[in-house]
């Protein structure tokens, strides 16, 4: 199937939103694709970038765009109540999150039934912007390796930078020009074959996540030319809320001071 014939399928208005925010995108922004021939040209499979800015699910949907592949994303509930961006959302075909609560697994139900409808479903394995203070990777959540081990279907690791410099962590000032560059980097499959046959437990589901997000690491670690710390960062172990704001200002690469305790994500 040819890259136009897939775009020509999608929904009218994720193709009426691309229409519109694509040449803004390109206008404003430079860009660094690389790895796309990981990205599997037809069959569903779960795609899974760091977080490290609010602008990143519109620079990761652009990279994916520009694959062929369009991407369905998993997102917070809030983005979903905002008047005109919840039913675009939704008539998109995107996957609302309900936190902490027991709705979460309808959203874990629909990711697996999108995958198994041959959609390219996206999943933040955070679950939140990165808590770390120099913004690498911190310990994911468990939804895309468990959408990956029920579905059995290619778990696509994706490492970007630069969104950050458009938009700052939980910043409200973006700065556009001089242009930025966003660096997208798509890895081979993690592979997870031998854990297919045992059961779906916590030390499975960790041991599949750990590998994610060891190899989104990896892959980032290309795109800033650094080494990445010795310890993943852990927002439990550190006592930073998983959700919400943690900082008390939008400066990046400096330390991040916590605000109020915020309600634990679930996993």
């Amino acid at each position: 199937m040819t890259v136009g014939a897939r775009k020509r399928q999608l929904p009218l208005a994720y193709r009426l939103v691309a229409l519109v925010l694509r040449p803004v995108l390109m206008r404003i922004t430079r860009r660094d694709w690389r790895g796309l021939e990981n990205i599997p040209a037809e069959g569903g499979f779960v795609v899974s970038p760091n977080h490290i800015s609010y602008v990143d699910p519109l620079v990761f949907a652009h990279f994916m765009f520009d694959t062929g592949r369009e991407a369905y994303f998993l997102g917070k509930e809030s983005l979903f109540t905002i008047p005109g961006v919840g039913w675009v959302l939704r008539k998109c075909g995107q996957i609302p999150v309900y936190r902490n609560s027991l709705a979460a697994a309808d959203a874990y139900r629909a990711a697996v039934e999108g995958v198994r409808q041959g959609k390219a479903v996206g999943i933040f394995p955070e679950g939140t912007i990165t808590r770390d203070p120099d913004l690498w990777p911190m310990r994911g959540k468990t939804g895309a390796a468990r959408v990956a081990l029920e579905t059995r279907c290619p778990l696509i690791p994706v490492a970007q930078w630069g969104a950050q410099e458009i938009l700052s962590p939980y910043g409200h000032r973006p700065s556009l020009f001089p242009r930025k560059t966003m660096r997208m980097y798509a890895g081979p499959p993690v592979d997870l074959s031998d854990l297919y046959d045992r059961p779906i437990d916590t030390k499975v589901l960790r041991e599949a996540t750990d590998r994610l997000m060891d190899r989104i690491t990896e892959l980032l670690e290309v795109l800033r030319e650094e080494k990445h710390p010795a310890e993943r960062f852990d927002p439990r172990r550190h006592g930073v809320p998983e959700i919400g704001n943690p900082v008390r200002h939008d400066d990046i690469g400096r330390a991040r001071r916590p605000v109020e305790p915020g309600d634990q994500d679930a996993s």
